[in-house]
């Protein structure tokens, strides 16, 4: 049978649709399989946008019930919806997987909603909600399937009381207590959502820090920031069981190197330790593709696994679980299959903590220059010495660069701060081109801007920083 597709691609998050699109821009006769009823994955269902919406709205509700009054706006005390607050949510995701489903039609990629599984290389079988079967012919086939929540031992997510972030993102009110397992991303975010909602936020974290992975002075800062908004932290802990009941959940929670356990209640536990590669049903063992020791799909740098015509993108395969990363990876794949240079640098991926203040990361953290051997000179620049943090009265956090001793080309950078995600792609775009410090210094900011901020830190490299 002669192959009906150029590219069966399984799952349309971030990586999936993307790669769709840009293959099909390419010329190759592309299809999609989905087995949700929407596009968009777990980023534009039930992660990154919906997150974004609550953390926009109780951003705003936090702001009016606190910032109103020191500048001189008088408004009544406002009151949380949170009715109204999830259909504002459920607004923005439905207009963003609407506009998934406009890019595929537009692009000419068809779609088939179901389960798709690999009984061979070259065929996708989708299975509908309904049973029914059809089987796809394809040259080449890209898995796209993302990631699951990461499961705690012995602990059920009922995602009544117990929840993921799935759950985390539908509470039908505020909780008073809130515990949330794990300090990562994912718990920092919704954690601080709900504690602006008037929730009484404990993290629970087995490590004895912050934000695993990123830079260490920047989560020592950040956690401290967090404690004075209201957060508690127990650190190097462990929850060792959760029980629950109509009032709650009742938390048992030990040091992780053993030790005196303590119980803390909660109305709702949010389990957030991270998440795990999502490949399940596709035949994968069947057809020989090597998984490593985190059950993520092996792939040579052109993203194909050892089975030909098959290949594997975004968070099913390693690297940091980012829905950018996977689009990349989505439009270099594209480009290998259509005989182009994809590529993706891995050394320039920016990853953002979208709490108040943001915090946002692009290359190596000074723990990882250290351990690699790599001489390197730090430049800081806090925002209380920023013009527009200052008047604006938000001046937590700073900038912090590393650039190579010898080259001064920029290694990394890391900022805290209000619009740090924004911030941080000027230094990305600099990293990309191999930019040094100087070259950034060099570069003029429009004044009062928090950006400034970026210029300074690049200056403070060379110790020639203007206001500090």
């Amino acid at each position: 049978m002669a192959d009906a597709y150029d590219l069966v691609v399984i799952g349309t998050g971030p990586g999936g649709y993307v790669c769709a699109i840009r293959a099909a821009q390419l010329g190759l006769k592309t299809a999609v399989v989905e087995k949700r009823k929407t596009h968009g994955g777990t980023c534009l269902n039930v992660g990154c946008i919906p997150s974004k919406a609550l953390l926009y709205a109780s951003e705003k509700f936090h702001e009016a019930s606190h910032a109103f009054p020191k500048m001189g706006i008088g408004v009544s005390a406002p009151k949380i919806d949170i009715a109204q607050l999830q259909a504002f949510k459920q607004e923005g995701v439905d207009g963003n997987v609407k506009g998934v489903e406009f890019l595929l039609k537009k692009n000419k990629v068809d779609v088939f909603f179901g389960t798709g599984s690999i009984p061979a290389a070259g065929s996708v079988v989708v299975k509908a909600a309904d049973g029914a079967v059809q089987t796809l012919t394809t040259k080449s086939i890209v898995i796209a399937t993302g990631s699951d929540v990461a499961k705690l031992p012995g602990v059920t997510i009922d995602e009544k009381i117990v929840v993921s972030s799935t759950g985390a993102l539908e509470l039908a009110k505020a909780p008073k207590k809130l515990i949330v397992v794990g300090a990562g991303v994912i718990g920092l975010e919704l954690g601080s959502v709900w504690q602006r909602l008037g929730a009484d936020v404990t993290v629970v974290e087995y490590l004895d820090r912050i934000l695993p992975g990123m830079d260490g002075e920047v989560a020592k800062q950040f956690q401290r920031i967090l404690a004075k908004q209201g957060f508690t932290f127990k650190l190097s802990s462990k929850v060792t069981k959760v029980e629950t009941g109509k009032s709650g959940a009742k938390v048992t929670v030990e040091p992780a190197a053993g030790g005196t356990a303590e119980t803390l209640e909660a109305d709702i536990v949010l389990v957030a330790i991270g998440r795990t590669p999502y490949s399940e049903g596709l035949g994968l063992g069947e057809l020989g593709v090597e998984l490593d020791k985190r059950n993520r799909i092996v792939v040579d740098g052109h993203y194909a696994t050892k089975v030909p015509g098959i290949y594997a993108i975004g968070d099913v395969i390693a690297g940091p679980m980012l829905a950018h990363k996977a689009e990349d990876e989505g439009v270099a794949v594209a480009e290998v299959l259509a005989g182009k240079a994809g590529h993706v640098n891995y050394e320039v991926i920016p990853s953002v903590v979208y709490t108040f203040p943001e915090v946002a990361s692009v290359g190596r953290t000074e723990e990882e220059l250290k351990e690699a051997g790599i001489a390197y000179n730090v430049g800081r620049f806090p925002f209380t010495a920023n013009g527009r943090a200052k008047v604006n009265q938000t001046t937590d956090g700073f900038v912090k660069f590393l650039a190579d001793a010898k080259t001064d080309r920029v290694l990394g950078c890391h900022i805290i701060g209000p619009e740090a995600g924004e911030m941080i792609h000027e230094v990305a775009v600099l990293m990309e081109f191999g930019g040094s410090s100087e070259d950034l210094a060099r570069t003029c900011h429009a004044h009062p801007t928090r950006s400034e901020a970026v210029k300074e830190a690049a200056m403070a490299v060379e110790k020639r920083a203007i206001h500090m």
